[in-house]
């Protein structure tokens, strides 16, 4: 089974650049062996040609995204089919929201139906090379937490700068690697953070880089103490929750209500987040977007979870706040988070009906 996040880039990416008001493409092939001969590396071959992967030629090292975080990025996956196919989840969705985080930086945006064709394509041009997972009926087992797929990293990176500035003539740049589970099993405890994700007037419900500098320390920290992940509070009150450290949360409530945090200029937009939703709504659980405090999460939630593209839908056996601990559920995944989790993943893996339309064909 793939790891979480990996180098193991595969060979096709996509490039394109603004310049004279206008966006080229090209698709560039990065030296590889044969998907056999590459699984028979030693660790430190494969180390090396994943570096060279890594270099993608013309791109200036010395900008204002390596100097100062600007620019923006979007995650998605392809699944394998049981037919052989793979189908990307809402690509539709992520392309609309890197075309406003750009703008929200004051980039040109990407149009997004060139989004979705480059995307497609950059995943149809490895599968052909190989470079695919296959599906496994074994995955049905666990609602396909142990499932493989192909992970994407569009990304924007800016033209060669040292001042800080705005990008007039940015890159955007697709590529991909397998992808498995996210979280490690055998931890599902998180605690709050004293660290602040996002302000209001900010960048927050931007997928921009910046976001998670802050991010990746509270994280960081959290599994330095012992848990799996952290969770920000408002940056005005420290009373309301926010998101986990990279991903949006969801609380069950004693009334049968789900609750999420609702959209403002803090919190990220999730494409998960709202397939949640009406995948709930759908089943027939009354959903919320509000505020919830740290109170009421914990005295009134009967689960808790985290959503995202790389988290799916996680459970958190517990959240502890200033040295107070609740645990959820007894500690083990709620009815709730599982039966979301085996729909969501279902539709995502073609053994559920997508009668959403969420599935593109790559």
């Amino acid at each position: 089974m793939a790891k979480g996040f990996t180098l193991n880039m595969y060979p096709w990416i996509y490039i394109a650049k603004f310049s004279d008001n206008k966006w080229s493409e090209q698709y560039i092939e990065q030296p590889h062996k044969t998907p056999e001969e590459e699984a028979s590396m030693s660790e430190e071959a494969m180390a090396e040609l994943s570096i060279k992967r890594n270099m993608i030629p013309g791109l200036p090292l010395i900008n204002y995204t390596s100097q100062y975080g600007m620019g923006c990025f979007e995650g998605m996956k392809a699944f394998p089919q049981p037919d052989g196919s793979l189908k990307i989840f809402r690509p539709d969705e992520n392309g609309k929201r890197f075309k406003n985080s750009m703008e929200g930086l004051y980039m040109p945006g990407f149009p997004p139906e060139m989004f979705v064709e480059s995307v497609k394509t950059v995943v149809r041009k490895n599968a052909e090379l190989g470079f695919a997972p296959k599906y496994d009926k074994a995955w049905e087992n666990d609602n396909f937490l142990s499932g493989t797929s192909v992970y994407l990293r569009p990304f924007s990176y800016t033209e060669p700068g040292i001042g800080v500035n705005i990008s007039v003539n940015p890159w955007v740049i697709h590529i991909t690697t397998p992808v498995g589970a996210y979280f490690s099993p055998g931890n599902s405890a998180a605690v709050t953070t004293e660290r602040i994700r996002a302000t209001k007037k900010g960048t927050g419900c931007l997928k921009a880089n910046s976001n998670y500098v802050v991010s990746a320390i509270a994280k960081y920290e959290a599994i330095k103490a012992g848990y799996m992940e952290a969770v920000f509070l408002d940056a005005e009150e420290k009373t309301y929750l926010e998101e986990g450290s990279s991903a949006n949360i969801f609380c069950y409530l004693k009334n049968g209500t789900l609750v999420t945090p609702d959209l403002g200029d803090t919190i990220l937009p999730g494409i998960t987040r709202k397939s949640i939703l009406i995948l709930a709504a759908d089943m027939g659980i009354k959903t919320e977007e509000r505020q919830i405090s740290i109170d009421e999460a914990m005295n009134d939630s009967l689960e808790m979870f985290v959503s995202g593209t790389a988290a799916g839908i996680t459970f958190l056996d517990s959240l502890t706040h200033k040295g107070k601990k609740a645990v959820f559920n007894n500690g083990k995944m709620g009815d709730v988070a599982t039966k979301l989790l085996a729909t969501l993943k279902g539709i995502q893996y073609g053994k559920v009906e997508d009668k959403y339309n969420w599935m593109f064909k790559v």
